[in-house]
């Protein structure tokens, strides 16, 4: 059952991570470029700023989700921690919590006193069970780091190509509004993807990161526009 737990939570990391640095990046180059794009029509001005904006944005992303998985799994290591002196110091307070768990879940009489009996008679397991069970803790969660700073900011450069991409094919307006709408298309996407993975309705989901990303680009363009000249 653990085990079965520790996979849906891995599962579900990464698809948070993707999502998280996909959309992040997606949204802020998009007001970037439309901003930039409002204030000038030097092609050349509009792709520096929207690949800068790129590389810089991603390598935030990764580096906050690197020393933020890195703290999270500094705390999980001092749960762990905590709970083995428990264990070792209270044994029988211990036994009583992994009796209330499953007594919670349904377990009575012999079969409960068994599962009790089966659970705290190995002392990985007992931990195991105690981490996920009562701190709702999972090491692999946290154990990655690096992997979790790749995931994020990877997921965000792919995502900031997505509105920028236009820009290389095409100029002035044809470019903006291809890129709104291309953009519009894999924020609704994504949004509704996530919910589908998860439990949410689709549509609801998919509307809330259109929208998101549609006033970061109305934002950007009408500041470009105050600061320059729209084309």
């Amino acid at each position: 059952m653990v085990e079965a737990v520790k996979e849906v939570t891995k599962n579900g990391k990464i698809l948070r991570e993707t999502i998280l640095g996909g959309q992040d990046g997606l949204v802020n180059v998009l007001g970037v470029v439309l901003g930039v794009a409002a204030a000038t029509t030097e092609q050349r001005i509009i792709l520096i700023s929207g690949l800068a904006a790129t590389f810089a944005e991603s390598i935030s992303m990764g580096a906050v989700a690197y020393t933020s998985t890195k703290a999270a799994r500094d705390f999980y290591q001092s749960m762990v921690q905590r709970e083995e002196k428990e264990i070792e110091n209270v044994p029988r307070l211990e036994k009583e919590e992994i009796k209330a768990i499953f007594y919670n879940k349904g377990f009575r009489g012999k079969l409960l006193k068994d599962s009790v009996k089966k659970i705290t008679s190995e002392k990985k397991v007992w931990l195991e069970t105690m981490m996920a069970e009562e701190l709702r803790l999972f090491p692999d969660e946290y154990e990655h780091p690096l992997k979790s700073g790749f995931i994020v900011g990877g997921s965000s450069v792919i995502g900031s190509f997505i509105p920028l991409f236009p820009f290389f094919v095409t100029t002035g307006l044809n470019a903006m509004l291809t890129s709104v709408l291309l953009s519009a298309l894999f924020l609704f996407v994504g949004g509704s993807i996530k919910a589908k993975l998860t439990i949410g309705d689709w549509k609801r989901s998919g509307t809330e990161m259109l929208l998101i990303g549609l006033t970061a680009a109305l934002v950007g363009y009408v500041i470009g526009t105050l600061l320059g000249v729209a084309p």
